[in-house]
């Protein structure tokens, strides 16, 4: 059964993957981002790839709550129903310690993530329990989201800290709604913010080269299963989680595996 799928952030980085793949099964799906110019080229590009789907796009900025709601609105006349909703939209800046993380992008960053994730969610779930059949949200969660600490990521992290335990307070009151909440945690992923941030720190990159090929994969290598488990979530609070810590003892404990998962090399550096 064919599904409408609504992804924020997806002209580019793991959201346009996962538009790619849903509508690659299929599936409808919305794009969205900041730029029509964008959209319309991703939408162009996905649709190109997958010409059974119905792909349709509108510019949204996720810090407004007025802007998300045309989102659904939109998406409600284009596909008749919202069966899933993911809020990917974010932004990570992770070059500086916080006291020198620039104003700008802490801003950016926070109402993007946080603010952006909390008004997507008052929005889905609101519309999502007046339809029939209910639906179902997805947050994406990222790195720090499990608690722990990283270099250079103290204000983006905590951002996707904050976000778990808000889709945990979600599930929990919206668990007799007919929606069903859950999260993603996706794993450490090459998409064009991760390059952006690596030109800034070359010598970063360069130093960590051996963590980095066993941590790091690259989005197309992941969404497959992340829409696998979506597709097949039958309950509220599902977590999803790409880089659990069965694969990572894994990779840690194959002699060469950094070598033979040459992600960097794959991209140029």
């Amino acid at each position: 059964m064919t599904k409408n799928v609504v992804i924020t952030g997806s002209t580019q980085g793991i959201g346009n993957a996962l538009a790619r793949e849903f509508a690659g099964r299929g599936h409808s799906v919305v794009i969205t981002g900041r730029s029509q110019e964008t959209v319309d080229k991703a939408v162009a590009e996905v649709a190109g790839d997958a010409p059974a789907a119905k792909v349709v796009g509108h510019a949204t900025d996720v810090t407004e709550p007025v802007a998300l709601q045309g989102l659904w609105d939109r998406a409600i006349v284009d596909l008749g129903s919202v069966d899933l909703w993911i809020n990917n939209a974010g932004v990570a800046n992770t070059t500086a310690d916080i006291v020198d993380t620039d104003v700008d992008d802490i801003r950016t960053m926070v109402t993007t993530n946080m603010l952006g994730t909390i008004y997507g969610s008052q929005v889905a779930v609101r519309g999502m329990a007046a339809q029939p059949g209910g639906g179902q949200l997805f947050n994406m969660l990222g790195g720090g989201s499990d608690g722990k600490i990283r270099p250079n990521m103290g204000v983006y992290s905590s951002t996707k800290r904050g976000l778990d335990l808000f889709t945990q307070a979600l599930v929990k009151e919206t668990k007799d709604s007919g929606v069903r909440v859950g999260q993603i945690r996706p794993g450490l992923l090459i998409t064009e913010g991760w390059l952006r941030e690596a030109a800034r720190a070359p010598e970063q990159v360069s130093s960590q080269r051996r963590i980095l090929n066993i941590l790091l994969d690259d989005v197309d290598d992941v969404t497959p299963y992340l829409v696998d488990k979506m597709l097949g979530s039958t309950k509220t609070g599902d977590a999803i989680a790409w880089l659990t810590t069965g694969r990572l003892t894994k990779r840690f404990m194959t002699p060469g595996f950094a070598k033979k998962h040459d992600v960097l090399g794959r991209h140029g550096l």
